[in-house]
């Protein structure tokens, strides 16, 4: 599923492409991918004539401000999503399933093979939360003022589950996930397993910068592609090849060569070093 870098990833490349530019219409190809309204037609004649004003990320949401009727366009990628920016005359992929069109024959594409994905137009007036409603859950985004030591450690202090379980959690931080938990995890020096009470706050301060570490350095490098993801120009992250232990069982750890494990936390792989990882959590790297 694609994280927050890779959201991010996708975000910046529809900003440098489809800015100021007029929807002169639209084609749903599968219409359970229109989560709001419930009508395709009327999803259509809502974003019609509008122009994108900018495109905001919330943890792994897309929100697109439609200039000309201060209403929103809402997508989630979920598991195999993709927003791509081609030509019109491009072969249709045969998972696509909308298309958004814009002048000079160019299309905005949303390809979604596992069909999770889903797109939101969001009437003028209407609070987003209101109709995105897991918006309304969201932490704070890693990135953001709010996301402080104190913070953090108000979400994870007295809390008796394992750390990797509760980073997966979007009420704890917005748009991290499997891939960016290991990573954060082996940075802090932190075991998956550790229980979020045993913690100390000078471990939370290192995972805390740990977190906003890796996920700048998947973004500089375009996220991570180990299956579908590709940005908005078609193109693979590159994040996976630098990885600390994600995806790397059996492969020895870059800072010590002990072969990296993976296990199994509430039916999602935990990869990490057991010489690294310790409960205390004292190493740092940059």
């Amino acid at each position: 599923m694609p994280e927050l870098p890779e959201v991010e990833t996708v975000r910046r490349g529809l900003n440098q492409l489809t800015l100021n530019q007029e929807i002169t219409g639209g084609d749903v190809l599968l219409d359970r991918t229109i989560a709001y309204p419930f009508s395709v037609g009327e999803f259509v004649n809502g974003i019609e004539k509008n122009a994108i004003a900018a495109w905001h990320r919330r943890g792994k949401y897309l929100l697109a401000e439609l200039s000309s009727s201060s209403a929103w366009l809402g997508v989630h990628l979920r598991m195999t999503g993709q927003l791509l920016w081609l030509d019109r005359d491009e072969p249709l992929h045969k998972h696509t399933r909308v298309r958004l069109f814009f002048g000079d024959q160019q299309e905005l594409r949303f390809v979604d093979q596992r069909t999770f994905g889903k797109i939101w137009w969001v009437p003028p007036g209407v609070a987003v939360e209101s109709i995105m409603t897991g918006l309304a859950t969201l932490a704070a985004d890693p990135f953001s003022p709010e996301f402080t030591v104190e913070y953090l450690a108000s979400k994870l202090q007295n809390r008796r589950r394992p750390i990797k379980t509760a980073l997966l959690d979007q009420s704890v931080v917005a748009g991290l996930g499997n891939i960016y938990a290991d990573e954060a995890l082996f940075k802090s020096g932190i075991l998956p397993e550790t229980l979020c009470i045993d913690l100390q706050l000078k471990q939370i301060e290192l995972l805390r910068t740990a977190i906003i570490q890796v996920l700048e350095t998947s973004i500089e490098a375009g996220g991570t592609t180990f299956s579908n993801f590709l940005n908005v120009k078609g193109t693979n992250g590159n994040y996976g090849g630098v990885a600390w232990v994600y995806n790397r069982a059996g492969e020895p750890c870059r800072v010590c060569g002990t072969s990296i494990q993976r296990i199994r936390l509430a039916g999602r792989s935990s990869h990490f070093c057991s010489q690294c990882q310790t409960l205390r959590g004292v190493m740092r790297r940059d």
